[in-house]
C-alpha cells in the first residue's frame, strides 16, 4: 500500500492506493474519518486481485480543509466523480461507511454506468434518520476535544482494546489541525439541517446494480435496524451482521468484512459461512 498527495477538481486530498489493474474498488470514509480508516481492507482486497483505492474527503484528513471547501454530500459526490476521473476508473465497485455511505450511494444512483457494485456499511442516507439524530452527530462533528474524539471512538468501536492512546492521540491532531474546525462546521450544519432531505434508499431500490450492506450487531449510530429496513428495501441487496463490532464493522472485523466483500464482487455474495456473521 502507498501514500501521496492527489488534486482532484483542484481540491487537494492524501490517496492509499494497493493493488493494480482494472478491477478498481474505491472506499469512502465517514464524518470525522480519513482514508486510513480503510488500512485493514485494502491489502486484503488487493490480495484477491483488485486494485483498492481509498482517499480523504474534503475537510478531512490530509485532505484541503477551511473555508471555501466544500463540505456535503452533493460535494462529496462531485469529488467521488472527479476521483474516479483522476484515477481513469471508468466503473468501479465503491464501498462507504456511514456518511461516505450515504456518498457512495448517492453518486451510484446518479452515475450506474460507472458502477459495478456497492457495498454500504453502517450507512447513513438511505432512510431518514430524524432531527435528534442529525443534532448529535452535528454536535459530534464540532466536538474534536480530547474527550470529544474519546467518548466518539469508544461509541463507534465495540471492542475497547482497540481503542489506544496513539489512536486517540491521533484523531485529536488530525482533527484539529489547520481549517478542520471551519470543515466541520459546515459539515455540521449541512448534516443538521439538509441531510435527510437527501436520502437515498428508494432511488437505490430502483437501481438495477447489485448491493452488499454490512452492519456491525452493537451499532449504536446507524442501528442494524435501519440494515434491516434497507434489506427490505432493496430486494436485491444481502445484509451480513457482524457480530461484537459497531459502526466501524470493517475496522473491528476487518477478515469477515473483506471476506464478504470479496465473496460479493467475484459473484459469490452470502457463501462467506463463519462465526459471528450471519446473513440476511
Amino acid at each position: 500500500m502507498i501514500s501521496y498527495p492527489l488534486a482532484v477538481n483542484g481540491v487537494m486530498t492524501r490517496v492509499l492506493e494497493a493493488g493494480h489493474g482494472n478491477r478498481h474498488v474505491v472506499f469512502v470514509h465517514g464524518t470525522g474519518g480519513r482514508a486510513d480508516r480503510w488500512s485493514r481492507n485494502l491489502d486484503a482486497v488487493a490480495a484477491a486481485g483488485f486494485h483498492a483505492w481509498a482517499f480523504d474527503l474534503p475537510g478531512h484528513g490530509f485532505a484541503s480543509k477551511g473555508a471555501g471547501v466544500a463540505c456535503s454530500v452533493p460535494a462529496y459526490r462531485q469529488f467521488l466523480a472527479g476521483f474516479m476521473d483522476a484515477i481513469d476508473a471508468g466503473q468501479a465497485v465503491i464501498v462507504g461507511t456511514s456518511l461516505g455511505g450515504h456518498v457512495v450511494a448517492s453518486y451510484a444512483c446518479e452515475n450506474p454506468q460507472r458502477v459495478l457494485g456497492v457495498a454500504l456499511c453502517g450507512s447513513m442516507g438511505l432512510v431518514p434518520i430524524g432531527d435528534e439524530a442529525r443534532g448529535r452527530i452535528q454536535a459530534g462533528a464540532n466536538n474534536q476535544t480530547r474527550e470529544g474524539v474519546a467518548t466518539k471512538m469508544q461509541r463507534v468501536i465495540h471492542d475497547a482494546a482497540l481503542v489506544t492512546p496513539a489512536m486517540l492521540d491521533e484523531e485529536f491532531r488530525v482533527n484539529n489541525s489547520a481549517g478542520a474546525k471551519e470543515s466541520f462546521a459546515a459539515l455540521g450544519n449541512y448534516i443538521a439541517a439538509d441531510l435527510d432531505k437527501e436520502v437515498v434508499g428508494e432511488a437505490l431500490a430502483r437501481a438495477a446494480f447489485p448491493v452488499l450492506l454490512v452492519w456491525g450487531q452493537e451499532d449504536k449510530t446507524v442501528t442494524p435496524a435501519v440494515g434491516e429496513t434497507v434489506r427490505q428495501l432493496v430486494p436485491r441487496s444481502r445484509l451480513a451482521l457482524l457480530a461484537g463490532a459497531a459502526h466501524t464493522a470493517y475496522f473491528e472485523r476487518a477478515e469477515h468484512f473483506n471476506a464478504a466483500l470479496i465473496g460479493f464482487m467475484e459473484g459469490r455474495v452470502g457463501e462467506y459461512q463463519a462465526e459471528g456473521i450471519r446473513w440476511k
